[in-house]
């Protein structure tokens, strides 16, 4: 057979009339490849699965990777490892003895990656917990039938765009992988609330975003006029450079308490859209703000109260160092949507709640007046009462006016003061407490990408945990021939896990995880690395 410049032949037994040698060990002529060094896949259900493995091993293969094709509690044609009792099990196991051939397992393939992740793109805790004890099914499978070896896992901890992937952003193929032509300029990436999972938006790259336009010291503001751009120093004494955030005074202001930009020009506060490549700016610059706050809070700087109300307080964690700390575009793109919500809530607030302490004096002023009249009406004599009494105009000059002792015209200032009090309490309250609940959203706005890592690692230590108690249970018994792991196949390109780099960075990771689990457990570093490169490995 002709394969470009390669020429493969292949022996068989009719090639002894043609003159041609037959390699006495059963091997192809090129490669030295047998039989037994071939592997088979062998998805169990519907049929007689013991009866039909046996079959399958008088073909003479040494391996067979025994695969689950159902979930939950499974149906006829699509088996799980509850389908195959203890009989069943122990059936196979004698099987794979006698024959001398090797068996691995491949988890349900109705699991793809375990962070969780929904149809809708969202995570929780309890998708995440079935595709886990399906992983953890199988490998009891394994250590039953196997006595050992790989468990495959289907990794697609989320999908991602192919243009946006870090693979593919250097080298001498970067920007050539993309799932459909428009995607570098249309790319979608979803951000989820880490407290739920649920999937809050989703970003897009060729949808800008509306954001007031921040009073900064930077060309066009005023003070930047007056200094001829050089920094300087604020009424505080604060020295400002370039890009600080400024009040309307030109002091210095932390980024979280900054200003919209008024133009004098128009009369009003200035706005932009911030396109993406705007997003990937602002997000390098939370990114320092973040790294900041980390700095203060590592070198303790930070109060309990400072750390709780921080933005940022995501990162404010042991185990994180200042280099994995980076908000993504995407996170700039929904933080900033949110601070602008936010901000418009305080407005609202201020204007609800501008006049309350005016209305609270006024309040204390009208009770006091009353408490004076409302004494003189008791001490004047009944006959001489009506000097007291005072016009009043409520519908102007169609109806004549009224006359009214001065407590019962107290009476409706007061109450009508009240009636002020209290639309401002509530409009102000609503308003600051929507105001507080989106400062309080932003600090749990995390890319997907970033949170079904995290998620997905976690649960592969897990995972990773159950196959060296299985291990040791088997070793205890004399029966183990092969550590039991995890062996994480990757699949499809959309899907996180599919690239090499992914891959890699997922074993790494999720041994990382384990490690301190097992540290948390008692046993040494060195010896907690080691179980974890045991029993999470790649395939």
């Amino acid at each position: 057979m002709e394969f470009g410049k390669f020429s493969t032949t292949y022996s068989h037994p009719m090639d002894r009339a043609y003159g041609e040698s037959k390699p006495g060990d059963n091997s192809t002529n090129d490669v030295g490849v047998g039989v037994k060094d071939i592997g088979m896949s062998l998805g169990l259900g519907p049929v007689p699965n013991v009866q039909a493995v046996q079959a399958k091993i008088r073909t003479g293969a040494k391996s067979f990777e025994l695969g689950f094709m159902g979930t939950g509690k499974g149906q006829g044609q699509q088996h799980t490892p509850e389908y195959y009792g203890k009989l069943q099990r122990q059936a196979l196991e004698e099987m794979s003895r006698a024959s001398e051939i090797d068996f691995t397992t491949h988890a349900t393939v109705g699991v793809m990656g375990l962070a969780g992740m929904d149809q809708q793109g969202n995570f929780s805790k309890a998708n995440q917990k079935f595709a886990v004890d399906e992983i953890k099914r199988a490998v009891e499978f394994a250590a039953d039938v196997a006595r050992g070896g790989n468990i495959v896992v289907h990794t697609g901890e989320f999908q991602r765009p192919l243009s946006e992937a870090d693979w593919n952003q250097e080298g001498e193929f970067a920007g050539k992988f993309q799932s459909y032509k428009e995607e570098p300029e249309m790319a979608t990436f979803k951000v989820i609330d880490n407290r739920t999972g649920q999937a809050l938006v989703e970003a897009r790259k060729n949808r800008p975003v509306a954001r007031p336009v921040w009073n900064r010291y930077e060309e066009g503001n005023e003070y930047f006029k007056e200094q001829d751009g050089k920094s300087y120093r604020d009424q505080k004494g604060e020295l400002v450079k370039s890009g600080d955030y400024l009040d309307y005074m030109g002091n210095k202001i932390d980024a979280k308490d900054r200003l919209p930009k008024f133009n004098k020009e128009t009369k009003s506060f200035d706005t932009q859209l911030m396109t993406w490549k705007a997003m990937e700016k602002e997000a390098e610059e939370m990114t320092e703000r973040a790294k900041a706050d980390w700095r203060k809070w590592k070198s303790g700087r930070m109060t309990g109260e400072e750390i709780k109300e921080s933005i940022w307080s995501r990162f404010l964690k042991e185990g994180i160092n200042e280099n994995q700390i980076n908000v993504k575009p995407e996170e700039a793109y929904v933080i900033s949507s949110m601070e602008t919500s936010a901000s418009q809530a305080k407005g609202f607030a201020h204007y609800y709640g501008g006049d309350f302490d005016e209305h609270v004096h006024n309040l204390k002023r009208l009770r006091k007046a009353r408490e004076f009249y409302e004494k003189l009406e008791k001490e004047t004599d009944p006959e001489e009462k009506w000097r007291l009494q005072k016009q009043t105009a409520e519908f102007g000059d169609l109806v004549p006016p009224e006359t009214k002792f001065p407590t019962q015209v107290l009476d409706k200032y007061i109450n009508q003061t009240k009636r002020q009090m209290s639309y401002a309490q509530e409009g102000a309250a609503s308003q600051w407490a929507q105001a507080r609940e989106q400062m309080e959203n932003i600090k749990h706005v995390e890319s997907a990408e970033t949170y079904a890592f995290d998620q997905g690692c976690e649960a592969y230590a897990e995972a990773g945990l159950k196959a060296m108690e299985e291990s040791n249970k088997l070793e205890k018994q004399g029966k183990l021939k092969d550590p039991l792991f995890i062996g994480m196949e990757n699949l499809f390109p959309e899907s996180y896990g599919a690239h090499p780099d992914e891959l890699i960075n997922l074993v790494e990771s999720s041994r990382m995880q384990m490690t301190e689990m097992l540290k948390q457990k008692g046993y040494s570093e060195s010896q907690a690395k080691q179980e974890a490169r045991d029993h999470i490995k790649a395939t």
